[in-house]
């Protein structure tokens, strides 16, 4: 099972985990991996990652598609059931369009056929951990977002709603019943709790942490 996730200290160094039954393919991609720097653990099935993988370890994933027990399609779906966002590219010796389609359908983030050019997957390898590496500080600032939002008293939250509404002080007052002078003080006391020094800034964070573009 996939163990329970766990915040770390700090962020751990991105690790490319290579999925293959072929112990040539496995000693191959790690050789040339490792020869950028790149940190590598390898896997001969997709049950032997399943019982090591920790969720929130950053870096990407190299799969097999076709492999005893579970196939490499069938492992990134039972990893979506668990939200494991890590970047999956897909390597294949068989040329088949449909199984590419579905992989990329399913969120993966490339697929390759063996055999593939050395310069251009590990291309393609650098792009999964630029990806990961963004897409953990999007959820990093999600949650702080999330937090900081917690932390509003009830009335805060009344009016941050407004505010990002562009409604002015004046207007918020009637709204609430409250007078001018309390919007400003709330406004104010909300503005530090969200970490935000301007109503632009405060915009961004909370139209970002609501999936608006």
């Amino acid at each position: 099972m996939i163990q329970d996730r766990v915040a770390p200290r700090r962020e751990e160094e991105p690790t490319v985990f290579v999925v293959d039954d072929e112990s040539s393919v496995r000693s191959s991609l790690q050789w040339l991996l490792e020869s950028i720097r790149l940190k590598v653990e390898t896997f001969d099935s997709a049950e032997s990652f399943l019982a090591k993988i920790v969720t929130d370890r950053p870096g990407c994933l190299v799969l097999d598609v076709r492999m005893p027990g579970l196939s490499g399609p069938e492992l990134m779906d039972r990893l979506h059931e668990k939200h494991f966002g890590m970047p999956i590219i897909f390597l294949s010796g068989h040329g088949d369009v449909p199984l590419a389609v579905h992989t990329m359908k399913g969120g993966a983030f490339d697929f390759l056929q063996k055999p593939y050019n050395n310069q251009q997957f590990l291309e393609r390898v650098r792009n999964a951990l630029e990806l990961d590496t963004k897409n953990r500080s999007m959820r990093r600032q999600q949650g702080d977002t999330a937090t900081r939002i917690d932390g509003l008293s009830g009335r805060e939250r009344e009016i941050l709603d407004l505010v990002i509404e562009g409604q002015s002080n004046k207007v918020i007052g009637r709204a609430l019943g409250i007078s001018y002078k309390t919007v400003e003080a709330h406004r104010a006391r909300l503005m530090r709790k969200m970490g935000v020094a301007s109503f632009a800034e405060l915009m961004q964070v909370v139209l970002a942490f609501r999936g608006h573009p």
